[in-house]
């Protein structure tokens, strides 16, 4: 007579067979046949001749990839390593046949076509079984979808964390590149993007103010000098031909205060003067960096009085 113990305990060894595939819960034809104690030849022989009795939704067969997957589970999963190594290089090396897998509807058919007193009672077990991973999954659907989240959230803060990291190996290697502590340099024609990007490393110092000395001051020397601290001022000694009108002053000022515009014609090089303390002689005038070869070079800071007298 069948006891509760010992159908607690047959239970629970099919509840560790059955596994999820597909998103359904399944039985492999291997596991049920040793369950109802025949090969797993016999018991597929009987599902052929059957076989209107098994629709895809009661079985299906097992693609490579799923049977990978299942292979590791299981060994991954059983503690004997002689077991293991049997396995493996007998039985599933000598597999032609991908396995099936039957669901829950199936398992029941398998009784009925089968026709052993074994059978009937071993589909009983599995039953039951199946039901108790039912109400099991359904009990803690709540902690399976914050388990679900958690992953998710964890996959994108390690995607979130890569990129920052690509970020900053960018950002290093950009401070390498345009270290402002170089005292000299030279920019080759085409060179625009590390001209310009120098030149933004010399205004960022400023913490008060930035003197710019060149004839040939055009829009983009302000778009370039917009990249300034906030209440840095700026004076431009610039030709009194400039491009540059009132009005383009007036609307640079609206946004980025302040900006004053000086004429002058005694001056043929450009110089940048940063917080009255850093001097930069610069071979191009701004608006042409990097679409010629030029030169930069950071000068004494004690010629800056003179030059701002002479200016």
């Amino acid at each position: 007579m069948e006891t509760k113990n010992n159908t607690e305990l047959a239970v629970k060894t099919i509840e560790s067979k059955i596994l999820t595939i597909r998103n359904q819960q399944v039985m492999i034809d291997r596991d049920l046949a040793e369950l109802y104690e025949i090969e797993t030849r016999v018991l597929n022989q009987a599902v052929k001749r059957n076989i209107e009795r098994f629709p895809e939704d009661f079985m299906f067969q097992l693609s490579d990839e799923e049977f990978e997957n299942w292979k590791s589970q299981f060994v991954t999963s059983n503690s004997d390593e002689n077991l293991k190594s049997q396995i493996v290089t007998s039985s599933w090396g000598g597999v032609r046949k991908l396995p099936y897998a039957f669901t829950e509807q199936g398992v029941a058919m398998l009784s009925s076509v089968l026709k052993s007193a074994v059978a009937v009672d071993v589909n009983i077990q599995i039953m039951r079984a199946f039901v108790s991973m039912r109400h099991f999954l359904q009990g803690n659907a709540q902690i399976f979808a914050e388990l679900k989240s958690l992953r998710q959230h964890q996959i994108e803060s390690d995607i979130h964390q890569k990129e920052t990291d690509k970020k900053v190996e960018e950002l290093f290697a950009l401070i390498d590149k345009y270290n402002v502590n170089d005292t000299q340099g030279i920019f080759f024609q085409g060179q625009i993007f590390d001209a310009y990007s120098k030149f933004e490393s010399f205004i960022a110092q400023a913490k008060k103010e930035i003197i710019l000395i060149d004839s040939y001051v055009d829009l983009t020397v302000l778009d370039r000098l917009s990249k300034k601290k906030k209440g840095v001022n700026i004076t431009i000694y610039t030709d009194p031909k400039t491009k540059l009108t009132a009005q383009d002053v007036q609307k640079f000022n609206a946004q980025y205060p302040t900006l004053t515009v000086k004429h002058t014609t005694k001056m043929h090089d450009r110089f940048l003067i940063v917080d009255n303390k850093t001097l930069y002689h610069i071979g191009a005038s701004l608006k042409d960096l990097g679409k010629k070869c030029f030169a930069f070079e950071l000068l004494d800071a004690s010629l800056i009085a003179a030059i701002l007298q002479n200016v």
